[in-house]
């Protein structure tokens, strides 16, 4: 877990290590900008599969359950801890199965959800000046000046 961290602060901080206080900003790079949202689609749909997956598992494990429920010795099991009725054991690994899916459908959804974070952030190191070009209102700039007496503070509103 340390090692994956610190590939990600690696990752994050390259970039900048090179750059001067004055150095040019970066250009926005199409794959960071649209691309983002698409890792962000690629965790909802990631999420959606999962729980459709958890959904398939439950509805066996509740026909196993049934079947328990219907016949005392229909849910037996053997030596090697297996159920010695095979309607039962197949139920049982049907569950399993899903469950494993559902789980590895969870894990691409969070490495989605880390890439997203990831590009919205190297996203944000590449504006310049006060915010993204997409957010078309700003109402309020307020500018602190140094002055030989002191300091002009300023404060402009936008309608």
């Amino acid at each position: 877990m340390r090692a994956r961290l610190a590939l990600l602060y690696l990752a994050l901080a390259t970039p900048a290590l090179g750059q001067s206080p004055a150095a040019k900003p970066m250009e926005r790079d199409p794959f960071i900008r649209y691309g983002k949202w698409l890792t962000a689609g690629a965790t909802a749909a990631f999420t959606l599969m999962a729980a459709r997956q958890h959904d398939h598992s439950h509805r066996a494990w509740n026909e196993l359950l049934d079947m328990c429920r219907s016949a005392s010795d229909a849910c037996a099991r053997g030596s090697d801890g297996t159920y010695i009725r095979f309607e039962a054991e197949a139920l049982y690994q049907r569950s399993l199965g899903y469950d494993r899916r559902a789980n590895r459908r969870l894990l691409g959804a969070q490495a989605s959800l880390l890439a997203t974070a990831v590009l919205f952030i190297l996203d944000l190191r590449g504006h310049t000046g006060g915010g993204p070009d997409n957010i078309p209102f700003s109402p309020i700039r307020v500018t602190v000046d140094p002055t030989r007496d002191g300091a002009l503070v300023g404060m402009r509103i936008a309608f």
